[in-house]
């Protein structure tokens, strides 16, 4: 179970890493899509907060310190998912919603697994 857990926290965190990236500095055209749909402080605020996310979700059971924040990114995370599959859903983005939802039920299986059932043991102190 932990070697999925960790897989599924990787796997999360390249996906988060490389869209809050997508968010901080998009190809010209995009940006301008980006840009009719999102304020633009509201998306460099995306962005950044999904690399911190991305670092979030790994860092901590890396170097075993204040690793509950694991659970507390994926938690966080599901709010931002949340937020993303009714406004794809508003705007008739099925495809989009499902993605959303499907990453929303992930991080809950990574956040509960990790809060209650294969959390990671802080690192032991001297």
């Amino acid at each position: 179970m932990n070697i999925l857990l960790w897989i599924l926290q990787t796997l999360l965190a390249a996906l988060y890493l490389w869209h809050g990236m997508l968010f901080l500095s998009p190809p010209a055209d995009l940006a301008e899509i980006m840009d009719r749909e999102l304020a633009l402080w509201f998306r460099l605020f995306l962005g950044t907060a999904e690399v911190a996310a991305a670092v979030g979700l790994i860092l901590p059971g890396l170097i075993r310190v204040l690793p509950k924040l694991i659970p507390l990114t994926a938690a966080g995370l599901m709010v931002v998912m949340t937020c993303a599959t009714v406004l794809h859903s508003q705007k008739g983005e099925t495809g989009s919603a499902v993605t959303t939802a499907v990453l929303f039920a992930i991080l809950a299986f990574v956040g509960y697994m990790r809060w209650k059932i294969k959390p990671i043991p802080p690192r032991k102190t001297i």
